[in-house]
């Protein structure tokens, strides 16, 4: 009700001045037709009122940002280039304090820790907690309901926050949007706490996250390397176990060089990164898997779609204990000598262009048809 008046007040008297100015120096230029046109003689400004963003400018200021309510009585102010942390109290609850003789550096370090609140805390009168109430101690729809009192004496859109607490879920915000559209505001922002890595403004120390730190090399392991066959030629896979399991990987493309080389290094570096620090190796294989390139192979063992796939295919097999079952067998994904080699020859000797979409092995390009020698897919039906 009091923002209401207040809003209806401020909104009055602008339009009055905006009649005078339009006397003086002429209506904006679709006064006529407009919904002025017909109650006023004349109008400067289309509209007269607005509720800017002024987050920023009101600390430049020291004034309070438009209709937003305290996001905390003490908090953290984080300098986010220079990494510094500056603590601040609201001036006013500050002063209220030391006149009644409660404030205490202690108490403003305990107010910061209860989320900048002072609710329910022993030292501070009941009286001062019912004045200061901060944005995460209003509830979400009263947030969106002191916007849209606002909001009807606005022309404009109305700059307000719904702050929701670090606990809201996708149903809180959904509900937030739904009553914003039924009491007609023009616009509307939620932020949820700690929903971002960094923060302007944080109520006490955020809490230390547990660091993983990659397990080190010890210097002896115990690894198996596996052959290949892709269609950039023979990938060599280097697959190294400590005592706790799958360690680091090593991929090396036959003769390749270059850039070839330097993504198969980036990949096995971080495929190892991930195994030392704990992710799952059946993880990393789903994520490695089915990545496709413009020469992909059909081999013995099933179609290899590229560098990647063949280390995620190497990977996996490992994982199923196939090389300790059977150690000297290498030729899992290659074409034995005979018919099979034969066909491979002479599928990858015409360039590939496109992979399979029913079984994944290379097209080729013929009588103006893609198609699949493996399946029998065409692109002509």
């Amino acid at each position: 009700e009091m923002a209401v008046r207040v809003m209806s007040f401020i909104h009055e008297e602008a339009k009055k001045a905006s009649i005078e100015l339009g006397l003086e120096r002429g209506s904006f230029p679709n006064f006529k037709g407009s919904v002025y046109d017909g109650q006023y003689e004349a109008m400067r400004n289309a509209t007269v009122t607005t509720i800017a963003p002024t987050g920023t400018i009101s600390i430049i200021a020291g004034c309070s940002s438009g209709i937003e309510p305290l996001f905390a009585i003490s908090f953290i102010r984080n300098v986010l280039d220079k990494d510094d942390k500056l603590h601040e109290t609201n001036p006013y609850f500050e002063e209220i304090a030391r006149e009644m003789g409660f404030y205490s550096e202690e108490l403003m370090n305990k107010i910061a820790e209860n989320n900048g609140s002072v609710q329910g805390l022993e030292e501070v009168p009941e009286e001062v907690q019912r004045i200061f109430v901060t944005a995460l101690d209003i509830s979400p729809e009263w947030h969106v309901r002191m916007q849209a009192a606002f909001q009807k004496y606005v022309d404009n859109a109305t700059s307000k926050t719904i702050n929701l607490p670090e606990h809201a879920t996708v149903e809180d915000v959904k509900n937030a949007y739904l009553l914003a559209y039924e009491l007609k505001c023009k616009g509307i922002t939620v932020y949820r706490y700690g929903s971002r890595p960094e923060q302007v403004i944080t109520t006490g120390e955020e809490k230390e996250r547990d660091a993983i730190a990659p397990r080190p090399r010890p210097a002896v392991v115990r690894g198996v390397t596996r052959k290949i066959a892709t269609g950039c030629g023979n990938l060599y896979v280097t697959m190294n176990e400590d005592e706790h399991g799958l360690f680091e990987v090593f991929a090396r493309l036959g003769k390749a060089g270059g850039c070839a080389d330097a993504q198969l290094e980036a990949v096995g570096r971080l495929v190892s990164l991930c195994l030392r620090s704990g992710v799952k190796p059946t993880e990393i294989v789903k994520q490695l898997k089915a990545i496709r390139c413009p020469n992909p192979l059909l081999a013995r063992g099933g179609p290899v779609l590229s560098c990647p796939d063949a280390i995620a295919k190497a990977l996996e097999d490992h994982i199923k204990g196939r090389e300790v079952l059977q150690p000297a067998r290498l030729d899992l994904f290659e074409g034995k000598e005979g018919k099979k080699d034969e066909e491979k020859v002479k599928y990858t000797e015409k360039a590939p262009v496109g992979v399979c979409p029913d079984c994944g092995s290379p097209l080729v390009y013929e009588e103006g048809c893609r198609i699949c020698k493996q399946c029998g897919y065409s692109t002509c039906g």
